[in-house]
């Protein structure tokens, strides 16, 4: 088992590294890392609609396309992420993902007096606040499960850099990300830098394994193999925002589990064009759905055929039937 404290605080080396341990390690791995300013956005999302656009230009935050589900971020250098690379338990769901994953670090905030808990589906809370948001993200036999962890983070930057979407709230009291996030400083009885912290949770963390955990060092062949995928992915405007979808037909759907987004483009009553994009999260790339629905009449019956023999929890974790043709009417 390995662990990695990373030094660098740019966010397109830092999402480039997560992907490279991911795919090309095959050991357990445990991460620290901190992003400079920067928002990163889950792998489905519509980028234009997540971020406040004309803030983020005015002060050149970088956008930044990650590997995981789920919804978009503000990073700063009050904030630390954490990683969790392993083998997949078999028969585990996501929910089970998020429960072992984050145990370390409800433990470890126990630990300091400060009593957390996991929320919802990937939230943890301090006092009904968040913060910390999870996302997972499975290749071939092994998981990636990382979160964010605000311990000084500014709450201003945060709601300013986000977009506050409609969807995002509907059916709560509150509308307002400040109000509904927190700083772990906060909760501290003893004062501690965002250094000293990082520090503690790195030899909590590690210890508390038996010291099954050693420090592992880029060779110079990972740091190669990092830069490159830096340079030809996370640099890469195209892959990072996309492009704005523009179709005949467009339906934002929220459920209890997550956002989508449905555009569609028909012609003569087939569906010739589909997109979804959304906080949910996977196991099968959505790309796949969307292959099989192309070429399908537009219609109710038609749809619920084409999907029977389709598990939709696959590409949309949670959702049903019911929910799913929901969005084409």
């Amino acid at each position: 088992m390995h662990y990695i404290i990373d030094k660098s605080t740019d966010p397109q080396w830092n999402l480039a590294a997560e992907e490279y341990l991911f795919k090309s390690l095959n050991q357990p791995i445990f991460r620290l890392w901190r992003n400079k300013p920067s928002i990163i956005i889950g792998l489905h999302q519509n980028a234009f609609a997540e971020i406040n656009i004309d803030y983020v230009k005015e002060n050149n935050i970088p956008v930044i396309r990650r590997l995981t589900g789920g919804g978009a971020v503000f990073h700063d250098m009050g904030n630390i992420n954490f990683t969790f690379i392993d083998n997949k338990i078999p028969g585990e769901s996501t929910a089970d993902m998020f429960k072992r994953f984050t145990q370390p670090i409800i433990k470890a905030l126990k630990s300091l007096g400060i009593e957390a808990s996991l929320q919802g589906r990937n939230d943890l809370v301090i006092d009904n606040k968040k913060f910390s948001g999870n996302a997972v993200a499975q290749f071939k036999d092994r998981i990636l499960q990382h979160g964010t962890l605000l311990f000084s983070a500014s709450m201003t930057n945060l709601s300013q850099a986000l977009a506050n979407r409609p969807e995002h709230f509907k059916g709560k009291a509150v509308q307002s990300n400040r109000a509904r996030v927190t700083n772990i400083s906060d909760h501290l009885t003893t004062n501690m830098t965002i250094e000293e912290f990082l520090l503690f949770l790195e030899k909590f963390i590690t210890k508390t394994e038996l010291d099954k955990y050693t420090l592992y060092n880029y060779s110079p062949q990972d740091l190669a193999a990092i830069a490159k995928l830096t340079e030809e992915k996370y640099s890469e405007e195209s892959w990072n925002y996309g492009s704005s979808p523009k179709y005949g037909y467009s339906k934002t759907s929220r459920f209890n589990w997550g956002i989508i987004e449905l555009y569609m483009e028909v012609n003569r009553g087939i569906i010739e064009e589909i997109k979804f994009y959304g906080s949910y999260f996977f196991i099968d790339e959505t790309s796949l759905l969307e292959k099989k629905l192309k070429g399908c009449k537009n219609s109710p019956e038609a749809i619920k055929e084409r999907i029977k023999k389709i598990d939709l929890s696959n590409y949309f974790s949670n959702i049903t039937e019911e929910e799913f043709l929901s969005m084409f009417y």
